[in-house]
């Protein structure tokens, strides 16, 4: 078990038992025995956990009352400090929180010691000692580097107890937790209100007139002027000296450092010419110089530098002070720039120190490595690019396209470089968002409804960078993908957004719940409690006799396991019912709230371990009876059903399907059996419209039709889309099917028909039983095997039909 698979809490209140336990602690539990716990039909009160605490060996049941969840990255800075007080004083401080989970090596900081404030960089984020187990957490540490005045006034040269965690001087190093820094420079990451510490706020530390490590300056040596970037200031026999990496030196070499005196130093100036930087515009074509123009915020560019081409993110664009060119503002892959986001003294974005670089927009073009000749190959009409706003220009509204049409799949999405283009383990996220958004409107509300404001720039970059390019052009570019990511990391849900893979619920929940804040999709009722879900776990007991089980049988089964019914459900709309009764002229209308997308994810623990070898997909689901309220129908006569029996749901008598319910005069027959007299059946809640009233045999069904399924198979995600009616129309996405070239290379979207899956949908249970994994044809084998998640839909509450 890893910390990936742990759920961690800080203990808030003072338990009851066991006494010992300090408010402060850190506990953790499997998550596979978290859900096992809570799936039962009665939450647990107390739950059994393990402390980080080197002092408290054993698990404890601890009430959950006095606990609240913590994310991996905040129980990790939180462990980082010694004391259980000062951990809770600090838990309670959520914008500190935020704060140092935006600190990333590079940043400018002010760090603590001793009640003085001392200026570096950070040089390294993680923990000193390695974790007693691969669950625990050694506890988050900042490793930084003392620049200018307070050089010497730290304790190391970058190693913990003979471990190099970086490099520099003798007593040049600090190492300390998150309580002790903070940025130097203002962002939007600082705290609103730094309580715990009497550090001035950031703007006090920082004035025009200062030079700081990173600053442009301009110099005069030997009667010329020149330009350079701070190193850092040092006192040297009662004089201040400027160290300064030289743009240029005397023989004109590139590189170099001088020592100037503080007096023949002026802050700027960086040229705003490029050329003054050794930037040179690549030639262009006639007819091309606007090539420039698509290119936004968090574009991935490259430029041609002197020594060759360097590759960036542009993170600015606008006119510098003095200047008239549209520039931008980059942040390099490599330390090759000149700052880390300043110009001359002022700040325009952050970045690692010599990260930053400013240039010409026009000499910027977009990454060629995630470029290709293919992707301008397709024989569909050119439409706008993928950057591009979709608006109504009569209205000055922002428009949503509609999601491809069966009709429209063959010419938009069909072929290589088509779909989403995978980048750097984001094939969780391209899969789910191809799923839900390339052939389906059924969660579209949530990319147009009202947003917070510091939430609406994910939502502009999900709808006009990756779901409005997806369906009007059938490719979405990696960069968008990761421009999603960078978002979503700098919001603080983790720091490896960017960087590792996630599971997409992780991911749908994030975007769902914490940033759109969409209305839960269900809700679940169990023994009189109500819980809101937007993915539903399926888990089943150890008895089960299912071997080749459908999707409804699953579902079915879970739910009697648990005990669970759908209770109050969120949708989009009403699903209206009027049934008219036999013996009246009259007509009972009941209005019923069906879920507009259910989201399952199968039974399986990991990306390993499967329950079954195969599961059958229900192309639709009957959700009939799953609803806590609303009629049903007697399942051997037909009129209104009054009671249910768990106890007849395993009997092999009945129907491998549906929960057994009967009306009375059925249900007293069934149970004179001798082998049934035990069984108690339960009363069924029955709106007041029905009571003493028949029902029709054709009472209508609440269904749901499957419209995707995301499938992993050796830790890589793809996923496959029911667009049509007809049983073959399949079509099967994989975000990085291909690749062209190596690491400087990129990935090769694929979208492809697959047809094969209906031959095997229409097969009998015992046929497809038959079927040898390896053998099949196609990709059908993915779907059948190595489901994920089905998403199904209710067909009346899609935006487009």
């Amino acid at each position: 078990m890893t910390s990936s698979d742990t759920l961690y809490f800080m203990i808030t209140r003072k338990p009851e038992y066991p006494a010992h336990i300090k408010p402060g602690s850190i506990c953790y539990i499997s998550k596979f025995n978290h859900k096992k716990l809570f799936n039962s039909a009665h939450s647990p009160p107390k739950i059994p956990v393990f402390f980080l605490s080197a002092q408290i060996k054993m698990d404890y049941c601890v009430d959950v009352n006095s606990m609240e969840s913590l994310s991996v990255d905040e129980a990790d800075l939180l462990q980082g400090l010694s004391k259980d007080a000062e951990r809770l004083e600090w838990f309670k401080d959520r914008d500190a929180l935020q704060t140092a989970l935006g600190l990333t090596v590079g940043t400018a900081v002010t760090v603590e010691k001793e009640e003085e404030k001392l200026r570096g960089i950070i040089r390294y984020i993680g923990g000193l000692t390695e974790p007693s187990f691969p669950c625990q957490l050694p506890g988050r540490f900042f490793g930084i580097e003392l620049l200018g005045e307070d050089r010497k006034k730290g304790n190391t040269d970058g190693s913990y107890q003979h471990k190099y965690h970086f490099s520099c001087d003798k007593d040049c190093g600090i190492f300390a937790p998150f309580s002790r820094v903070r940025p130097l420079v203002p962002s939007s990451f600082s705290p609103s209100n730094p309580k715990h510490s009497s550090q001035p706020e950031a703007e006090e530390l920082y004035t025009p007139e200062e030079l700081n490590t990173g600053d442009r300056v301009t110099y005069f040596i030997s009667g010329e002027c020149r330009h350079g970037m701070v190193v850092c200031v040092q006192e040297k026999d009662g004089e201040h000296i400027v160290r300064i990496s030289t743009d240029t030196d005397e023989n004109g070499q590139r590189g170099g450092e001088v020592d100037v005196p503080l007096d023949m130093v002026a802050k700027g100036e960086v040229p705003a010419e490029p050329e003054n930087m050794d930037v040179d515009t690549p030639p262009m074509e006639p007819n091309t110089g606007d090539l420039y123009l698509d290119l936004t915020v968090n574009s991935v560019v490259e430029v041609t530098l002197a020594k060759g081409n360097s590759f960036g993110i542009i993170r600015w664009i606008g006119s510098l002070p003095g200047g008239k060119e549209t520039m931008a503002g980059l942040e390099l892959e490599e330390d090759t720039g000149v700052s880390d986001g300043t110009f001359k003294g002022e700040r325009f974005f952050h970045c690692p120190l010599k990260r930053a670089l400013f240039v010409k927009l026009s000499s910027c073009r977009p990454d060629s490595r995630f470029q290709s000749p293919s992707a301008n190959n397709s024989k569909r009409k050119p439409t706008q690019d993928d950057t591009e706003t979709e608006t109504d220009h009569s209205t000055g509204k922002l428009e949503t396209v509609p999601p491809i049409s069966t009709e429209q799949v063959q010419q938009i999405l069909i072929g290589r470089m088509k779909g989403i283009q995978g980048h750097c383990n984001s094939c969780y996220m391209d899969a789910a968002l191809f799923s839900l958004f390339s052939c389906s409107s059924v969660l579209d509300s949530m990319l147009f409804k009202s947003t917070q404001p510091q939430d609406a720039p994910i939502q502009k970059t999900l709808l006009h960078n990756i779901v409005n390019p997806l369906r009007s052009n059938g490719f979405v570019a990696g960069r968008h993908i990761m421009k999603l990511r960078e978002q979503l990391q700098r919001h603080g849900y983790s720091h490896s957004f960017t960087t590792d893979e996630k599971d997409p619920e992780e991911f749908l929940t994030i975007i769902m719940h914490h940033i759109l804040a969409l209305d839960p999709l269900l809700k679940l009722s169990a023994g009189g409690k109500v819980q809101e879900s937007y993915c539903y776990q399926i888990f089943l007991d150890q008895n089960h006799s299912l071997v080749l089980p459908t999707v409804q049988q699953l579902l079915e089964h879970s739910f009697h396991t648990a005990g669970l019914k759908l209770a109050e459900v969120r949708s989009h709309g009403f699903l209206c019912c009027a049934h008219k009764c036999v013996r009246s002229s009259y007509f009972i209308v009941t209005y019923l709230q069906v879920p507009s997308c259910l989201i399952l994810q199968m039974p399986r623990f990991g990306k390993k371990f499967k329950m079954f070898d195969k599961i059958i997909p229900s192309l639709e689901l009957d959700i009939t009876d799953l609803l806590s309220e609303g009629p049903q129908q007697c399942m051997l006569c037909g009129n209104l059903a009054q009671l249910e029996c768990p106890d007849c749901f395993t009997d092999p008598l009945f129907s491998q399907t549906g929960f057994k319910v009967f009306c009375r005069a059925c249900s007293a027959q069934v149970h004179s059996h001798p082998q049934r007299r035990s069984h108690q059946p339960a009363a069924l809640d029955i709106p007041k419209g029905y009571l003493g009233r028949f029902v029709p045999h054709a009472l209508i069904r609440d269904k749901l039709e499957l419209f995707a399924v995301l499938c992993i198979e050796t830790s890589h995600y793809v996923s496959f889309i029911k667009h049509g009616p007809s049983s073959q129309d399949w079509i099967f996405f994989d975000s990085m099917a291909d690749r062209e070239g190596e690491t400087d290379g990129f990935n090769i979207p694929e979208v492809h028909a697959c047809p094969e899956v209906g031959t095997y949908l229409e097969m009998s249970p015992a046929e497809l039983a038959n079927q040898v994994p390896r053998d099949m044809k196609g990709v059908a084998k993915r779907l059948f095997c190595d489901a994920y998640m089905y998403l199904y839909q209710s067909p009346s509450m899609c935006l487009y039909r």
